[in-house]
């Protein structure tokens, strides 16, 4: 019998005539997440960085298809027992174990959900100035921001506390809806760039000028695997929603077609549209809602801020708020619900302070999603070494909800799972500390630094072998 103090209805498994979500909804759930602003901005950043259009571009794709493996070997557990991701890793962290995981992940994606609000309240400031032009530009370098944009900010964040408390089908109508809007308004920001800077051959030009092949070898990993760690926490709780699938052709085929795709697009978007700001304004912006606060038309501005308010708000939801939720239910889930799981994921989003951790690019992609991606790589590699090459893709369901049962190990705890994560975040302390600036880089060997841009690849490899050579011998 399964134990009330480790599931609810949030938690329990889906019976398979409750799984309603076919190709089409997963297709639409991708274009509703990749079609965001941070992706908008990860491309948009790298040629801030110093990289040009087909460079970005490139290493956009590679990220995505890398991510997309992960993403659908995780997925099919999801998919073949409807459960969720804090459940599916009892499996292989153990009952109490899986809240280590659960608990990494959901602190990034309070982060994620922290920037993503920053930035749909950002884009409401900007609503606001252009009919009041007099008011100043957000500070981002003071520790708080003015008021009036915080308070932007705060109305943003209690828009989406309410679009939990609607519940899951509010967030799947959401992004259906996005879907088809938000496509629109990025061909238009496309069209704008084109007409401004006098068309795709002069953007091309323009954009390889000052661009080296050295520059393009010392950013290439770095970027690369910041560009994998923006997609490594979906990677990891991609159960959350494959466990609506109809069968296993519909999330593999969803997946597949949705995410790189609609990721590479708004990659190109993003290029095209901050190489053009080169040529126009004489810097790269690479935040759209500073760019739309440039234009003269005011019924072209508006309508390019409320596509960035729906964009943000429906990737929002959907990718920073559904895995928490369940990540913060898991530690009690008969005290914490999916709704309370929710609001305790915008409490955490404030006080991580978003309007820092974007305010330049650099840190952006390559400190903020490439620290985290550290993280996520290890527990990505043990769950799927658990799953495919230990279990063979069986898993005693009703153990997974059971303090003494198959999953128990010792104590609730897979030590193996734990020793096996440890061992592929260590080796890239160092260098995350480097880049911090924590630690001089004189005074740390080169190897890690050099290590450090390799994070997620590393730790991935790492624990993956590691796990699979321990579980072997037990």
């Amino acid at each position: 019998m399964n134990n009330k103090s480790l599931t609810n209805e949030d938690l329990a498994p889906i019976p398979q005539e409750k799984r309603s979500w076919g190709t089409w909804n997963f297709v639409a759930l991708w274009i509703g997440m990749s079609i965001c602003i941070p992706a908008y901005m990860l491309a948009s950043g790298l040629i801030k960085e110093g990289l040009n259009w087909w460079q970005a571009i490139l290493i956009i794709f590679l990220a995505n298809a890398i991510v997309l493996v992960p993403m659908i070997l995780n997925g099919r557990a999801g998919a073949k027992y409807g459960i969720p991701f804090p459940v599916l890793a009892r499996s292989s962290f153990g009952i109490k174990g899986a809240n280590i995981a659960a608990m990494l992940r959901a602190i990034i994606a309070c982060g994620w959900f922290g920037i993503q609000t920053w930035i749909g309240g950002a884009a409401i400031y900007a609503f606001l100035q252009m009919w009041f032009p007099n008011l100043a530009p957000i500070d981002s370098q003071s520790l708080f921001p003015q008021i009036l944009p915080m308070l932007c900010f705060l109305g943003f964040w209690l828009l989406n506390m309410f679009v939990i408390y609607l519940g899951v089908d509010s967030i799947k109508k959401l992004l259906v809806f996005k879907s088809f809007f938000l496509p629109a308004a990025a061909f238009a920001l496309l069209a704008w760039a084109l007409d401004a800077a006098g068309g795709f051959s002069n953007i091309f030009n323009h954009s390889s000028i000052n661009t080296s092949s050295t520059a393009f070898g010392k950013l290439f990993f770095p970027a690369l695997t910041g560009m994998v760690g923006f997609w490594a926490t979906l990677s990891l709780n991609i159960s959350d929603f494959t466990r609506y699938a109809k069968n296993q052709r519909s999330q593999i085929r969803g997946q597949a077609i949705g995410l790189a795709p609609s990721m590479t697009l708004i990659a190109f978007v993003g290029v095209i549209v901050t190489s053009a700001t080169i040529i126009v304004y004489g810097d790269a912006i690479w935040d759209p809602v500073n760019l739309v606060g440039k234009f003269n038309n005011h019924w072209a501005a508006g309508f390019a801020l409320i596509a960035i308010v729906l964009s943000t708000l429906a990737t929002n939801v959907a990718a920073n708020l559904v895995s928490p939720a369940n990540d913060f239910s898991n530690l009690s889930p008969s005290k914490i619900s999916f709704r309370t799981g929710g609001y305790i994921t915008g409490v955490v989003g404030i006080l991580i302070f978003p309007w820092k951790l974007i305010a330049i690019p650099g840190d952006y992609i390559f400190t903020w999603m490439g620290g985290y991606s550290a993280l996520l790589g290890p527990i990505a590699a043990i769950m799927i070494v658990d799953y495919f090459l230990i279990r063979k893709q069986t898993l005693q369901v009703e153990e997974l909800y059971k303090h003494k049962g198959a999953y128990t190990y010792s104590g609730g705890f897979n030590h193996v799972a734990i020793i096996s994560l440890l061992a592929g975040i260590i080796p890239n302390i160092p260098g995350f500390l480097v880049q911090i600036k924590v630690l001089n880089s004189e005074t740390v060997p080169e190897i890690f630094s050099k290590l450090y841009g390799y994070a997620w690849f590393l730790s991935f490899f790492i624990s993956g072998v590691l796990y699979y050579l321990l579980m072997k011998k037990r």
